[in-house]
């Protein structure tokens, strides 16, 4: 996989939002890509950007709503096969420690 997205889709009403994050999500399931969702978006891998495009879209038009934004950070490394577990992997290597901490 070379191309890694950040994937954040905001339905603009009052209340929670996890329904129409529910259906954003779900729509993913129909691409050929990795995803893990985190409290403040979804990570996605493909083999090439036009994936991230595609499911990014499909996510999108999964929410109903009167108005949805949308945003996607694409690293689409072309020469070189990279996880995103490989990025952050990188700099826990570097931290000598997982790159988290608990709050109390």
């Amino acid at each position: 996989m070379t191309a890694i997205g950040e994937l954040n889709i905001i339905p603009v009403r009052k209340g929670s939002m996890s329904a129409d994050i529910a259906k954003a999500v779900e729509a993913l399931e129909e691409f050929d890509i990795a995803y893990e969702t985190n409290p403040m978006g979804t990570i996605m891998e493909a083999e090439n950007a036009s994936e991230l495009f595609a499911a990014a879209q499909a996510a999108h038009e999964a929410v109903d709503e009167d108005r949805v934004i949308t945003t996607l950070k694409i690293d689409d490394k072309r020469t070189v096969q990279q996880r995103a577990s490989q990025k952050v992997s990188a700099v826990e290597q570097r931290l000598g420690r997982e790159a988290k901490r608990q709050s109390e």
